[in-house]
């Protein structure tokens, strides 16, 4: 199904593998599907509130226009995460890729298996941090604070 575009912002991270590989991989294969996308710098975070050692993570976020519905747009991420091998043997498990829906347009939605804004990205500077350098002005649509806003808060 096709819609008007919407803005989206999706979080990328991987800390197993070819780490720089599976976001680079990511960042292209968002950059196929959306328009306007820009991608954030990449950085490294150390895993937080994970349940075991795990080694660091390399993070990005990717900001596009989307004409699809958000859990088309879902079920496809998750197609991605399973052609890198990502393997959920449990939560917070160490992934080869992960891709988090954080927002879609100014749509709060909560649904099995699906919530936008992501629940927990408002608490996670790996998240806001590259969001605010491609797309420091979209608003969280439930706080309707900016993601620069958002930032600052957490700091």
């Amino acid at each position: 199904m096709s819609i008007p575009p919407v803005p989206v912002a999706i979080a990328i991270g991987s800390n197993l593998g070819d780490r720089h590989a599976h976001v680079t991989w990511a960042a292209d294969a968002l950059a196929r599907r959306l328009t306007a996308t820009r991608l954030s710098p990449i950085i490294e975070t150390a895993p937080e509130g994970v349940p075991d050692p795990q080694p660091p993570y390399l993070n990005a976020v990717v900001w596009g226009l989307c004409d699809q519905a958000p859990r088309q747009l879902l079920d496809w991420l998750l197609s991605l995460e399973a052609e890198r091998f990502r393997a959920r043997t449990g939560f917070r498990s160490a992934r080869t890729l992960d891709l988090d829906l954080i927002l879609y347009g100014d749509l709060a939605i909560h649904e099995p298996g699906l919530e936008v804004p992501h629940p927990r990205f408002r608490e996670r500077r790996f998240v806001l941090e590259p969001l605010a350098a491609i797309a420091p002005d979209m608003r969280d649509p439930v706080t309707r604070m900016t993601i620069v806003e958002l930032l600052e808060r957490l700091k």
